[in-house]
């Protein structure tokens, strides 16, 4: 998940960030979806059902409490974090490829996981460099299934278009046979379609929270993300490379951070995902922290499962 809050409404797209800027609230464009889970003993076994028929794809992060970017992190301590998730899932997505993340692809295939790596790319040419090298080794070495190059680079204007293409161009040339994508914000591949063409796989953040949707909307509302980005790239492979919802901290706008409606948003979710074949990277595996810097109270309570590596929700 971005850094940086975003919002679109109607053919205006508004930044928002965690200090305060203004966006405009989400509004009504699709039917609710409403279940038979109004008892919390019904909605806990319908999530420990939804989560015993696994899922595509968790985002990951090893991170444990008072660790972030810029630590430093051991392969044991990847091994540990994968094997809590590894029984519920059949992909992981990772975000970086240094610090020690370079690890995570190559244990989650000895653990019999499929990868989606993340190259991490800013605003610091010589950090991607190394990124870049550190990726590009990791997919030679067959770890990697499929190649992020980025996230949200453009929604956190860290790169300019014509540099984050040049580096899709130069991983497309090094690793022929690799499925390369770039992830950012549904609306930004409209806005981009360059970037859209240059990828061989569209993958798109798709939060209804970050938009400001009360939870009965939230799921027809990711669907309505998900066909904009579908529509982007006739032909092309289009995955939900990250949704969620809290379960605490401050709301935005009308979406509203609780236990119920985090359990709420997975079940259904998922039970649309599986119905229309649809590939979703759920975030995220575990609560992390060290977002709260950046994302206020709301970005440390994302995770399945907390910063301990225990279930929060069964």
């Amino acid at each position: 998940m971005s850094k940086t809050l975003y919002h679109h409404d109607g053919n205006d797209l508004y930044q928002g960030r965690s200090g305060g800027d203004t966006v405009t609230p989400w509004t009504a464009s699709a039917p609710p979806i409403r279940q038979s889970l109004e008892e919390p003993r019904s909605l806990k076994e319908a999530f420990r059902t939804t989560l015993e028929k696994g899922l595509h794809g968790l985002c990951f992060s090893p991170y444990l409490d008072g660790q972030g970017p810029g630590s430093s992190i051991a392969a044991l301590q990847i091994r540990s974090r994968l094997e809590i998730v590894r029984s519920h899932v059949r992909w992981i997505r990772s975000f970086s490829c240094t610090e020690g993340h370079e690890a995570t692809p190559r244990i989650a295939h000895e653990l019999g996981l499929n990868t989606l790596a993340g190259m991490w790319l800013g605003a610091d040419s010589a950090t991607n460099e190394r990124e870049f090298e550190s990726a590009v080794a990791i997919a030679r070495a067959g770890y990697v299934d499929i190649l992020a190059v980025g996230n949200e680079v453009l929604l956190r204007e860290d790169l300019s278009e014509d540099e984050l293409l040049g580096y899709l161009r130069r991983a497309k040339q090094a690793l022929p046979g690799i499925p390369i994508g770039y992830v950012d914000a549904y609306f930004l591949f409209e806005k981009h379609p360059r970037v859209t063409q240059a990828c061989d796989v569209v993958l798109a953040n798709c939060y209804p929270f970050w938009e400001g949707c009360p939870l009965d909307e939230a799921v027809p509302y990711m669907q309505t993300m998900y066909a904009r980005a579908l529509a982007t790239a006739p032909g092309k492979p289009v995955i939900i490379s990250e949704t969620g919802w809290p379960h605490r901290g401050t709301a935005f706008h009308s979406a509203t951070p609780s236990v119920d409606g985090a359990m709420r948003y997975f079940i259904e979710s998922q039970q649309w995902a599986r119905d229309h074949h649809v590939p979703i990277f759920y975030f995220a595996a575990f609560d992390e922290a060290w977002k709260v810097a950046a994302e206020g109270d709301v970005g440390a309570f994302w995770g399945l499962w907390n910063q301990n590596g225990q279930h929060k929700f069964i």
